[in-house]
């Protein structure tokens, strides 16, 4: 499953557990033999083509409002034009406070130039992603070629780091048999295939959440226990690996790395599902100039209203049943409201980071839940990683990728989650232009001045921050923290997406807590456009019967 806005996973990672993958699924066929197969089951439902309708009868237009133009609230927008009863015109306006589209998902130009964006967030993800798949596909999006993300001048290696010493290393030019066939030796061969079954039956029994009978669900909580999720997100991942066989040091080395890199949380801090998710990795994927354009896509197909830079700050019930919408625009120089109202409103960000006013306040009100905070260091530097400040020789060849994980319980041990040498890269500003290679750190506090020195190898250690570099040293370099994810420890209900008796009302990110994904938040989305699309056709259904008892009523007062 691909991470919400998350590290970008080590490629070698991917393709050394894609072979895996691969390997155990022929094993797992050749032991359970079944007529389809793990990424056919279940093929998403064919949704209405509007192209060749023809009505008699228009119905009333629906007004919705949707607030956020990340993955869930895009998504909205998207499934809720596909969903609809094709004789019902909507008008779809999407509010989104920040000047872009995408949320969590979106780039940062190295040397400010529009030609080479690099990921700030959401970076990965993977075929058994139906609905970013899906929209790849129908907006005509192109892929980048696997090898155009790595230095083109170093050969890439993979190392987990435990803050003392490399538990694994992993090179992009050894045979990937033969990397496999050191796994297995280091491993054990049942722990790996153990992983691998328990990861596809797991993930094989989320995405009937895709499909009738559970789409859509109304309630999260009740579809994850119907389908036996909640016996899973009720431990933590070591217990459940634990539990089904899968022992250490496979799952403290090589699971806890995934859920570091992509979580920043601990084996035994996170949930069972999501550690389960984590190494769904089959397929990697991610869109040429920035996943962003899948959402951007998306809010495009649906023909929205977009509005940037605008905020929400009251949605209000009125006496006829719609919703008022008070927002403000950071692109007027006056601070005059924009106040529109809306049949249906869907809120599409985490509500406690939208300080918006709710009134009434509804009764099923999401339970605030605590968020990560990320740090996202990245910068160019002409230097590769330091051998030495990983306890290597001098002469040696440092990993140009370093996932962690922990020795023991000392969570402090590692001051970070993931480095990752993205690619290299010829520097313009520099004469004459020189090549560089850019870095993409991960960690739980702005990264140091200190540290910086270290693992580049650097000598001179009178620097105060990144900034303080000298360009001969760092010459482009961009900070960012996130409110990135959820911490994911072991619960057993969840937040529903109806928070109004009368289902015009909708929230899409109490999913954050049970998996926490760009393909997730657009489940979420296409699930609450198919509970708004029916509610419609309910209220509808239901004012005709009142209209018909009304007339028979009527007509019996005439005859007599």
């Amino acid at each position: 499953m691909d991470r919400d806005p998350q590290p970008p996973r080590s490629r070698q990672l991917l393709r050394w557990l894609a072979a895996c993958s691969f390997f155990f699924a022929v094993t797992l066929w050749l032991l359970h033999p079944s007529k389809e197969s793990f990424s056919q089951a279940g093929s998403t439902s064919t949704l209405q083509d509007s192209s060749d309708y023809h009505c008699e009868i228009q119905k009333p237009v629906k007004r919705v409002a949707i607030v956020g133009a990340g993955s869930g609230g895009s998504s909205a927008a998207y499934y809720i034009n596909k969903f609809r009863d094709q004789c019902r015109p909507v008008s779809i306006t999407v509010y989104e406070r920040s000047s872009y589209v995408g949320g969590r998902s979106t780039t940062v130009n190295i040397y400010d130039n529009p030609l080479e964006p690099v990921e700030l967030g959401a970076s990965i993800f993977v075929k058994v992603n139906r609905n970013l798949v899906d929209a790849v596909e129908a907006f005509g999006l192109s892929l980048t070629n696997d090898e155009e993300a790595e230095p083109d001048d170093a050969p890439e290696v993979l190392g987990i780091w435990n803050g003392e010493e490399f538990v694994f290393t992993q090179s992009d030019d050894d045979y990937s048999w033969l990397n496999l066939a050191k796994v297995v030796w280091k491993y054990g061969f049942m722990n790996v295939y153990r992983n691998q079954a328990l990861m596809k039956k797991t993930v094989g029994t989320f995405l009937k959440m895709y499909e009738k009978p559970y789409f859509p669900f109304q309630s999260l909580s009740q579809t994850a226990f119907d389908l036996g999720l909640t016996a899973i997100t009720t431990t933590t991942g070591s217990q459940f690996l634990k539990q089904n066989n899968v022992n250490p040091p496979f799952s403290t080395d090589i699971v806890q790395a995934s859920t570091r890199v992509n979580y920043a949380q601990n084996l035994d801090q996170i949930h069972g599902l999501e550690a389960m998710v984590c190494m769904a990795i089959e397929g990697p994927m991610s869109v040429k100039g920035g996943n962003w354009q899948i959402f951007d896509g998306m809010i495009k197909a649906s023909k929205a209203s977009l509005l940037l830079n605008t905020s929400v700050t009251d949605i209000t019930l009125q006496d006829d049943g719609t919703y008022a919408l008070k927002a403000t625009s950071a692109l007027t120089e006056s601070s005059t409201d924009l106040v529109d109202t809306y049949d249906s409103v869907i809120i599409a960000a985490p509500l406690q980071f939208s300080n918006i006013t709710l009134t009434p306040t509804p009764s099923l009100l999401p339970s605030p839940i605590p968020y990560v905070t990320l740090h996202v260091t990245l910068f160019a530097s002409p230097h590769l990683l330091s051998p030495t400040a990983f306890n290597l020789p001098a002469s040696s060849a440092c990993p140009t990728v370093i996932l962690t994980t922990l020795s023991g319980h000392n969570y402090s041990s590692v001051p970070f989650f993931s480095i990752s040498t993205l690619r290299s890269i010829s520097n313009p500003t520099h004469t004459p232009p020189r090549r560089e290679y850019v870095y993409k750190i991960f960690s739980p506090a702005p990264v140091t001045a200190s540290f910086l020195v270290n693992i580049l190898g650097l000598h001179d250690t009178d620097r105060e921050s990144i900034a303080s570099f000298s360009k001969e040293d760092i010459s482009w370099q961009y900070t960012k923290v996130w409110h990135s994810y959820p911490y994911l420890p072991p619960r057993i209900t969840f937040d529903d997406p109806q928070l109004d008796a009368a289902g015009r009302l909708w929230y899409t990110s109490g999913i954050e807590s049970f998996i926490s994904t760009m393909e997730t938040s657009s489940l979420m989305g296409m699930n609450v456009a198919k509970l708004v699309a029916d509610r419609w056709e309910l209220d509808d259904g239901e004012k005709g019967s009142q209209g018909e008892k009304a007339e028979r009523s009527e007509y019996k007062r005439n005859d007599l």
